[in-house]
């Protein structure tokens, strides 16, 4: 507004004011400049969905696959608003079932498989069937029977059988990870026994070289250390009966007692080092990774870390030798919340880390895909990785993961794990100690 139009402004008001009083004013009231017109005003732009995706694979084959299929759904749904955050496994595992019976749920969520976790939250409702959806969607073509093992739990939260309340997108199984260059070096080849096994680890004890490298202070590692030795004394029946909590379980029988005192001679003879329970699961792998350990038993889920990681040396994979079970199954699970509150956008993106596109990015950074384009798969290592799983598959070989059958499991085994790596317990009261907790749950049933 200008000076000009201010002082003619007031000058008007004074003459109106002195010269016909109150109701002249009225009259004299200034005329209101003339304004532009203005635009009617613009709608406010809708709300956007927001879209929750929650994982702990960052870093792993699974996280680039899921990652590519994000970028996906972003372009399926650009009016969505997509939201990942990523996770631990640990905190996962602690929380889980708080969060699951909370409002604040994300659309879809990572958790681990087995009667301890998705068995649970399914017997408890907090879990969205999807029996359904995956005959809709193809899913259930996509899965093998073998693999649908962990998706599937029943009323009472027990897997195997009933509805489908999680979905996998890759396999995975445990595996020795082996130094070649160190293997040439000390004159040992790839043991096709137990007793060939034990022979390399001991030379390389002889020789001043700790032979296996292992981060017990994480509990579950040890887990799958065990557990492999379980499995050259149990039989399909027996882990079957183990792990649907069905038939006997006898933890002083042959293969528990053989389990118990073998990894406890391994620890006694030192293949482990002297304070594998102070060493964390990424420090094991650190050191390996540094070509300071010639053999480290762990999971396929680190095959495209180990790939990244190592550049210095060549390195292999084999199966623990000489035993037709193996530790493995299908992966970790998409669940959708019974409370998420977008359920059809969730069906959306299981279908994208489903798809031939994800999956081959998952196979391609080392993960074991369920429905990869095989023929874009050029790694000689990661057509290795997936050769194995076929074999393991072809023997019906998939012995799932010891901490599954009751829950809270992982805790206690890998406690009492601990203790037996620290020499507090024996053998026997080892297997007491996991024992106990097993029957309880199970009578409780």
């Amino acid at each position: 507004m200008s000076s000009v139009y201010k002082t003619s402004r007031r000058h008007f008001l004074k003459l109106c004011v002195g010269t016909t009083g109150v109701l002249a004013l009225a009259a004299c009231a200034p005329i209101t400049p003339p304004t532009a017109p203005t635009a009617a005003p613009a709608p406010l732009p809708a709300e956007k969905r927001v879209f929750k995706v929650w994982h702990y694979e960052v870093g792993y084959a699974m996280g680039d696959s899921w990652a590519d299929a994000m970028e996906d759904f972003k372009a399926m749904h650009p009016d969505v608003e997509l939201v990942f955050e990523e996770k631990t496994f640990e905190q996962i595992m602690e929380t889980a079932r708080m969060i699951l019976s909370s409002q604040e749920v994300p659309d879809v969520m990572e958790i681990n498989k087995g009667n301890a976790t998705a068995g649970l939250y399914s017997k408890e409702g907090l879990l969205t069937d999807l029996t359904e959806v995956a005959k809709e969607r193809g899913w259930d073509k996509i899965l093998s029977p073998s693999v649908q093992t962990t998706c599937r739990y029943d009323e009472n939260g027990i897997m195997g059988s009933g509805k489908l309340y999680g979905v996998t997108t890759y396999g995975e199984f445990v595996m020795v990870y082996y130094n070649k260059d160190m293997f040439k070096q000390h004159g040992v080849e790839v043991p096709t026994s137990l007793e060939e096994f034990e022979a390399i680890a001991d030379k390389f004890l002889a020789e001043g070289i700790t032979p296996l490298t292992l981060g017990a202070a994480d509990l579950w590692p040890q887990t799958h250390n065990w557990q492999e030795l379980l499995l050259y004394k149990a039989d399909r029946e027996l882990i079957n009966n183990f792990q649907f909590l069905k038939g006997e379980v006898d933890f002083h029988g042959p293969a528990f007692s053989f389990a118990a005192e073998k990894f406890a001679e391994h620890i006694r003879k030192g293949y482990y080092g002297p304070n594998a329970n102070a060493v964390s699961y990424v420090d094991a792998n650190s050191v390996f990774f540094q070509g300071k350990a010639p053999m480290n038993l762990t999971g396929t889920w680190a095959f495209g870390e180990f790939m990244k990681q190592i550049k210095d040396f060549d390195w292999g994979m084999f199966l623990m030798p000489g035993k037709k079970l193996n530790t493995g199954s299908g992966g970790n699970l998409w669940i959708v919340p019974a409370h998420a509150k977008n359920k059809d956008l969730a069906y959306d993106f299981i279908d994208l880390t489903l798809a031939k596109k994800a999956q081959t990015v998952l196979a391609n950074a080392g993960g074991i895909a369920l429905n990869a384009d095989l023929s874009q798969v050029t790694d000689p290592k990661v057509r290795e990785l997936n050769a194995l799983f076929a074999t393991i598959i072809e023997n019906d070989g998939l012995a799932f993961y010891p901490d599954w059958p009751v829950p809270g499991y992982l805790d206690i085994l890998g406690g009492c794990l601990q203790d037996l790596i620290a020499g507090i317990k024996s053998p026997a009261e080892f297997n007491d100690c996991i024992a106990g907790p097993y029957n309880e749950y199970k009578a409780s049933l």
